[in-house]
């Protein structure tokens, strides 16, 4: 049973920096394509950024330069380094993988930008 959970998630005021981390457990998590998911309340779940499993990223406009996504594949691991946060960053953060053409999701973490 795959097994993705987030944490790191929390309050902090704008221009404020949070990390995120999503470890993976269960069969095939090794080193594929993880991505990074937002879903602000009444708004559909959204692209952040993904990583390969040879550290090749991709970031959305929203966020290039602030946020960045990085993997530790010893542990199953990938993180989100999020600075310079602004309310518009308010939202659910999910992490996703796909093994065997299967999606899997985790639970989320809060993340909410506000003084």
């Amino acid at each position: 049973q795959v097994q993705l959970v987030e944490s790191g998630g929390g309050l902090v005021q704008p221009g404020g920096s949070l990390r995120l981390s999503c470890a993976a457990s269960g069969r095939g998590v090794g080193a594929n394509y993880r991505g990074w998911y937002r879903q602000a309340p009444g708004n559909q779940r959204t692209l952040v950024a993904t990583i390969t499993g040879t550290g090749n990223t991709y970031y959305v406009d929203a966020v290039k330069g602030r946020f960045t996504i990085s993997r530790d594949n010893a542990k199953n691991t990938v993180y989100l380094q999020m600075n310079t946060l602004k309310p518009e960053d308010t939202a659910v953060y999910y992490c996703t993988t796909m093994i065997a053409g299967v999606s899997y999701w985790g639970q989320g973490t809060q993340v909410t930008v506000s003084s």
